[in-house]
Parts: C-alpha cells; structure tokens; sequence
C-alpha cells in the first residue's frame, strides 16, 4: 500500500541532510561508488542510507541495472527537489555570510554576448560607481550552458533563451535582439554606391555551427529573401575569434545590433556595420532565473538594474 500524501509530508522531514545530498549525486553520476565519495562516505554507508530512506518513506528510490544502479521515477523526483534544497542552502550560507560580515557578496550573472556587452556591462559600471563594494562575476556562454550553470547553483541569474520545456527554471522576456552585417573598415563593399543582397553572397560570413541560434535565424531569413545560404568556410560562436577574423579578411558577420551601436562611431574600432537592412532579429532573450529561487540582496539589487534599462 502506497503511503499517503500527509504521511510521506511527515516522513520527508525525517530525512537526513546527508540522505538527500546523496540522492541528489546519484541523479547526476548513477554509481553509488561515486556518489558516496562526492559526499564523504564509504560506499557501504551509501547504501545504508539509501536503504533507510526506502524504509521510511515506503517507496523504492532505486533499482539495480547491471553492475550499477538508476532511480526510479520517484527517486528522481525527490532528487531533483534535494537539489534545489542543496542551492537554496548554499544561497542561505552565501547571504548570511555577507550579512555577518557587512560586505555585498558576489553576485554571479550569465548572459549571452548581445545582452552581455548591451546590457550586464554598462549596468555594472554604473553600479559600481554607485556601490565601490559591488562585485559581480559574469559568464558570457551559450543559453544551453547558461542554463545548466543556473540549475546547478554556479548562476544567480541569467540573460539566456530557454529551451521548450524547461521545468526547473523560469523566464521573463526582456527584448528581441536585432542583427547588424558587419565588416572591418575599407571593406570593398563600403565603396560601392549602391549594395545588393546579392553582393553580401559574394564572401565568407563569419557564424557559429547550423545548431546555434544566431546562425538558424540569418540561414531563415536569406531563404525567405530566396538567397543562397552564405559561404562559411570557418564556423566559430566566439566573439573574439570573429572579431580577429573580420580584421584580417573581407569576411562579413551577423552581431547583435546593440553591440555594434556600442562601438559605432569610435574611428578607432576597424569595424562597421553594412548599410543595408536585411530584417535580421533572433527570438527574444529573457531573464531567466531558478523556479522559485529567492535572490540574494546584491542580485535582485542588479535584476532591478537591468530591468530599469
């Protein structure tokens, strides 16, 4: 007979931290072995705890496969909340250290490099000189790996895109984000008097990979134009790499338009955007945080920044 939903509330407060800390490894590594070491036990008293917690709450958390084990789909549910226990107490450590001691703590952002270089970065500087103590660390990657920082706890919060349907996280559209052609200054095709989309298909364009966003959307867009998809001889996501690479050839590459208005106009950046308008925006970005995640003062003191902006 399966517990009832009143018992199992009173049985769950029995849990041991180190019990739920232990399930929660195994989610992730599927030893026991493994698992037990991440924690800091043996592996016999691995299973000692995991066998205690079969019997308190009368349900199987896990069943044999091979030499190993997985969980069921129950002990991945009480895993997956052990987790989020496991960040929130870490959360709680953080913040009260910070108040013990009287300093804002670090407050650890991800984003996207748009909203990194348009947004994260002009709002830290005006809140450093506001705040000389405010100190931030910040993760410039993909919304794939963004997103897995931020359900592991190494993110406060993050400017990304979620992937349908995400459960452990939650997002608040912020913006679309527009694309600008660019190239590095005396680029043939700056000299021409009027350009053609038909010119662009002439060079290299400097993208990521076919899985990355930016990419999926400019191959969209020339196809609804009925373009040819563009020559990419080098494929790259890092933005320094394209950067060095638009300096030295006559290769042209989408950026957000907000992070090339951020150095248009400075004659000693070697680069500008194309006139030419082809329509170019990627799916919205969002700020996106931990479902029910309770922020610590110098992170909603930043979310409340940017979203001023």
């Amino acid at each position: 007979m399966n517990p009832t939903e009143s018992t199992l509330a009173i049985q769950l407060r029995r849990l041991k931290p180190v019990q739920l800390r232990l399930l929660a490894e195994l989610s992730q590594v599927g030893a026991l072995g493994v698992a037990a070491a991440r924690i800091g036990v043996a592996q016999p008293a691995a299973s000692r705890l995991l066998a205690e917690m079969e019997e308190l709450l009368g349900l199987a958390l896990h069943e044999r496969q091979g030499r190993g084990l997985r969980l069921t789909e129950v002990g991945l549910s009480l895993a997956r909340r052990a987790a989020r226990i496991e960040i929130e107490l870490a959360d709680a450590a953080r913040e009260l250290a910070e108040a013990a001691t009287g300093r804002a703590g670090v407050v650890r952002v991800g984003a996207v490099t748009g909203p990194a270089l348009s947004l994260v970065m002009p709002v830290l500087i005006a809140l450093q000189r506001e705040l000389p103590e405010f100190r931030a660390e910040v993760t410039v990657a993909t919304s794939l790996n963004l997103c897995e920082q931020l359900r592991d706890g190494r993110l406060d919060f993050a400017l990304a895109r979620l992937s349908p349907g995400e459960t452990q996280l939650e997002a608040r559209v912020l913006a679309v984000e527009p694309l600008s052609l660019v190239v590095r200054r005396g680029h043939p095709l700056l000299v021409r008097p009027i350009l053609s989309l038909d010119d662009l298909m002439t060079y290299d364009w400097v993208m990521g990979d076919d899985e990355t966003l930016l990419t999926q959307t400019v191959v969209s867009r020339l196809t609804e134009l009925g373009l040819p998809q563009p020559k990419r001889r080098i494929s790259t996501s890092s933005f320094l790499f394209t950067l060095a690479l638009l300096n030295q050839t006559d290769a042209i590459a989408p950026l957000a338009t907000p992070v090339v208005d951020s150095f248009a106009g400075n004659p000693s950046v070697p680069f500008v955007s194309l006139p030419i308008d082809m329509g170019l925006a990627v799916a919205p970005f969002s700020l996106v945080t931990r479902a029910g995640a309770q922020m610590t003062p110098p992170a909603q003191r930043l979310i409340e920044a940017i979203l001023a902006v």
